[in-house]
C-alpha cells in the first residue's frame, strides 16, 4: 500500500484534469449522467402522464405487478451499491484483492436482479397477457423499465472488464499472453453467465408447477445448463487465483470511481422508478 493509502489521502496525479481541477474523466461522467438524467425524467414523465389519464380499456396493474418480487430485486440492487462503494474505497487505497472481491460481489447482484427482471417481463408477457403493444400501459412500462434493464446490463459488462482488467502484469512482456487471457476470461464470465440465466429460468418454472424442492426434476431436464454453469463457476475460480503483481491499483481509482457514479446512478433511477411505476399503484 502506497503512502498515500496510508495516510489517506487520494492521489489524482495520475488524473489529467480540467481547469476546474475535475478530472476529465469524472466531468465526462457526470455530464453523461446529466443527460441521462434527463432522459429519464422524459420516460418516467410519460408513463405517470398516461397513468393519471389511462384510455379505455387499461390493464389494472395491481393485478399484474408482483411487489414481493419488485421489492427483493430492489434490495439487491441497493446491495450491489454498497458493495460498488467499497470497491472503489478498496481501490483509492490500492488494495486489489478487495476490490476485485467487491467488483464480483457487485455484477454478482447485478445479475440476481437482471435475472428478476427477465423472469418479471416473462409472466407478464405468457401468464397476465401485458404485451409491449396491446396497451398503453404495456407500451409505457416495458420501455421505462427495459431501457432501465439495458443501464444495468452495460453496467454489468462494465463491472466484468474492470474486474478482468485488474489481472493485468505489470511486467509489459506478459501484455501478449495477457491479451488472449483476457478474451478467454470474458467468454467465460459470458458463456457462465447465460448458462446460469438459463438454469435459474427453467428451475423458476419447474418450481412454479412442482414446488421449490423439485430440484432432482430440474437436474434431470436441464442437466447441460446445470453443467456448464458449474464449469464456468470453476474455471472463473481458477482464473481469479492469478496472484501475479497486476497493474491495477491507486492510478486506476479514477476509473473505478466513473464506472461507481454510473452504478450509483443506475440504482438512484431505479428507485425513482420502483416508487412511481410500481408503490404508487397501492396508495
Amino acid at each position: 500500500m502506497s503512502s498515500h493509502a496510508a495516510s489517506g489521502h487520494i492521489d489524482h496525479h495520475h488524473d489529467h484534469t480540467t481547469s476546474t481541477g475535475i478530472p476529465n474523466k469524472k466531468l465526462f461522467m457526470w455530464a453523461f449522467l446529466a443527460s441521462d438524467c434527463m432522459f429519464f425524467g422524459t420516460l418516467i414523465s410519460t408513463h405517470l402522464i398516461y397513468r393519471l389519464h389511462p384510455p379505455p380499456g387499461s390493464p389494472d396493474p395491481k393485478s399484474i405487478f408482483s411487489i414481493e418480487l419488485t421489492s427483493f430485486s430492489t434490495f439487491i440492487l441497493l446491495m450491489s451499491s454498497l458493495l460498488m462503494a467499497l470497491a472503489v474505497n478498496a481501490c483509492q487505497k490500492g488494495r486489489v484483492e478487495s476490490t476485485r472481491k467487491n467488483l464480483l460481489g457487485t455484477i454478482f447482484f447485478g445479475l440476481i436482479f437482471l435475472a428478476c427482471q427477465v423472469y418479471e417481463f416473462s409472466h407478464f408477457v405468457h401468464e397476465k397477457g401485458l404485451t409491449l403493444s396491446n396497451s398503453t400501459f404495456g407500451s409505457t412500462f416495458y420501455t421505462l423499465t427495459g431501457t432501465h434493464g439495458c443501464h444495468v446490463a452495460i453496467g454489468v459488462l462494465w463491472l466484468i472488464l474492470m474486474y478482468i482488467r485488474s489481472f493485468k502484469p505489470a511486467d509489459a512482456d506478459e501484455g501478449r499472453p495477457w491479451i488472449g487471457k483476457a478474451v478467454v476470461h470474458l467468454l467465460v464470465f459470458l458463456v457462465t453467465i447465460v448458462a446460469s440465466m438459463s438454469a435459474m429460468m427453467s428451475y423458476t418454472h419447474i418450481a412454479a408447477e412442482h414446488g421449490w424442492g423439485a430440484v432432482g426434476t430440474f437436474l434431470s431436464h436441464h442437466p447441460i445448463s446445470t453443467a456448464v454453469t458449474l464449469a464456468g463457476v470453476i474455471a472463473l475460480w481458477a482464473l481469479g487465483r492469478d496472484k501475479s503483481t497486476a497493474e491495477f491499483g491507486e492510478a486506476n481509482a479514477i476509473d473505478v470511481e466513473s464506472m461507481g457514479l454510473y452504478w450509483h446512478f443506475v440504482d438512484i433511477v431505479w428507485i425513482v422508478i420502483f416508487t412511481a411505476v410500481y408503490l404508487l399503484e397501492y396508495v
